[in-house]
């Protein structure tokens, strides 16, 4: 019997009319832009004005080329569709290939430390990503794509960010119990393979597999080719139509690695929300300066520095307003004001799972399992299995929630 995998996809026609591109709406991005991006400037300084200008090209590249983590692990398990999932692999090799030189080097950006991205490897990593896995089911997006979604002007994601919130700011106030269960120290493949070089070798290696694996698991079967076609050619493309999931993987690297290098850590996301709650609460008089969280030296720099100048706070407004300009260039921008109530339910839940999973296990699907796994650490390969054993749970609810799953007769999502 052939092994061939087979698609189910039919060459698909360009539009018969492209969209026009809501100037007004992008005019409006632009300042806002301009705007954020000067006060962020004159407040905060250079650095966090950079990171806020990487945020909106982020907020470009995820908009236009649709890059996925909760659909990728949805194809997979629904209809092993691993066509995203080798995306991702893409996206990791590039990034471990950029991120082995800066790290070993050890200096960044106006002669600032870069450090990799590493974590304890214990209970709150693996209930924190499981929990995740459930959540970017249920609420429809990830960490990334909530802020995209929301500056597409997707209105229900809006309740999965207000859940987002709250479950990081949970999780912040319970994370020194998680740290009190037992732990191993953070693991870095360099020191089991010798080195950044050595390291990288089994990275990729290992990507390679995987790979490899995506293929196997859908040997003999028919698989939905879920990419949709663009709506625009050439270089009309760049800003009015859909790109290739290869050029996101690759400009996602990038972005990260320019992160590296420029603020010493990589790029995370969810870090912020529970700033954000923390200081919500903090305005209404809750004590939060008392959490364990917040006494933490590191945290409570980056809580004194306010929303303005932390990292990742100033990097998801600029994805925000990214998307929002990409959007409506490309004539998609679409404000959805009715949100049925089980969808609202499923975002808000689904948020609640994944801020509170991230804060426990160290970081979201960029935080902990992209820089993660592209600064050599265990944890992000360890954070990325359990987010898939969580999506098999997520994917059982969804249809509660009158969501559909993924199915073999599909053509395009």
């Amino acid at each position: 019997m052939s092994s061939t995998v087979r698609s189910t996809r039919r060459p698909a026609p360009l539009a018969a009319t492209e969209p026009p591109a809501q100037a007004g709406v992008v005019i409006a991005g632009l300042v806002a832009a301009l705007v954020l991006g000067g006060f962020i400037f004159t407040r905060s300084g250079q650095v966090p004005a950079l990171l806020f200008g990487l945020g909106l090209a982020l907020g470009f590249v995820l908009f236009h080329s649709r890059f996925g983590f909760t659909s990728a692990w949805r194809q997979l398990v629904a209809v092993r569709q691993g066509k995203a999932l080798r995306a991702h692999m893409l996206m990791l090799a590039v990034a471990c290939t950029l991120f082995a030189p800066i790290l070993a080097n050890g200096v960044g950006f106006q002669d600032v430390a870069t450090l990799p991205t590493l974590a304890p490897i214990g209970y709150g990593l693996f209930v924190g990503s499981f929990l995740f896995g459930v959540g970017m089911q249920l609420g429809g997006s990830c960490a990334s794509g909530t802020l995209f979604a929301i500056g597409s002007g997707h209105t229900a994601i809006l309740l999965t960010l207000a859940g987002f919130v709250g479950g990081a700011t949970l999780g912040a106030y319970h994370f020194p119990w998680w740290m009190e269960l037992p732990s191993q120290e953070p693991v870095s493949l360099t020191d089991w393979f010798g080195g950044y070089a050595g390291a990288w070798v089994a990275s990729l290696v290992l990507m390679a597999a995987i790979v490899g694996a995506t293929y196997l698991l859908a040997r003999n079967r028919s698989v939905p080719d879920l990419e949709p076609a663009p709506v625009a050619h050439g270089a009309a493309r760049a800003v009015r139509g859909s790109w290739p999931l290869w050029v996101g993987a690759l400009l996602l690297a990038g972005l990260n690695a320019a992160t590296l290098w420029i603020s010493g850590g990589a790029w995370g996301v969810t870090f912020a929300f529970a700033l954000w709650g923390s200081k919500i609460l903090d305005a209404v008089g809750v004590d939060v300066m008392s959490w364990g969280f917040w006494q933490d030296p590191a945290n409570l720099a980056k809580y004194d520095a306010g929303i303005w100048a932390e990292k990742t706070s100033v990097m998801d407004f600029g994805i925000i307003i990214g998307a929002l300009i990409a959007s409506a260039a490309a004539g998609a921008f679409v404000l959805h004001r009715r949100v049925p109530l089980r969808l609202g339910a499923g975002a808000v839940v689904g948020g609640l799972l994944m801020g509170y999973g991230a804060r426990i296990a160290f970081g979201c699907n960029i935080g902990a399992y992209f820089s993660g796994i592209a600064s050599f650490s265990l944890h992000g390969w360890l954070w990325g299995v359990m987010a898939i054993v969580g999506t098999y749970v997520g994917l059982a609810f969804r249809p509660l929630l009158g969501l559909r799953n993924p199915q073999p007769s599909d053509s395009v999502c």
